[in-house]
């Protein structure tokens, strides 16, 4: 990281940044170019083992890009906040932003319920009840964090 005064290097912290972020970048190795998607996500820490769920239809791009290749890296920044000085005539942007890489992995049936609820929980602090009609129709995968970095910037008050 070049600006390592701007690095978050307690786990925590890096754990509390992403519990505030609402959309994580997933990016997949296609042939030419990587594939980037915004996806809505649920995170578990598991035995120190960060673990991010994500959901979606039965068919689609990248699952037939997981099927070749499931290493993927993945995005995610909150706190966003544009701060200028007129005085000097310029702005920077506040912001604090995760970014990582792991393996993707497909959840089987018999724990898809869990791994939406845990995913529902992301967004939904209390319990909130969904229709379990919906899990044959839905795929839902795991990406198992191997590696991990956050990066903060806030301007002094």
């Amino acid at each position: 990281m070049r600006r390592s005064d701007r690095e978050i290097k307690n786990r925590d912290e890096i754990l509390q940044v992403m519990r505030k972020c609402d959309v994580c970048r997933l990016a997949l190795n296609d042939s030419d170019y990587p594939y980037i998607l915004p996806l809505n996500f649920g995170m578990e820490v598991k035995n120190d083992q960060i673990i991010l769920y994500f959901h979606g239809a039965l068919e689609g791009k990248k699952y037939e890009l997981i099927a070749r290749d499931n290493r993927a890296s993945f995005e995610m920044d909150c706190s966003h906040r544009l701060v200028t000085d007129s005085s000097n005539k310029s702005c920077t942007m506040e912001y604090e932003s995760v970014i990582g890489r792991g393996i993707i992995e497909l959840v089987p049936d018999d724990k898809k319920y869990d791994a939406l609820c845990v995913l529902m929980k992301h967004y939904h602090k209390e319990d909130f009840p969904f229709n379990p009609a919906v899990i044959p129709k839905t795929i839902v995968f795991q990406l198992v964090v191997e590696q991990i970095t956050g990066k903060r910037r806030m301007k002094r008050k």
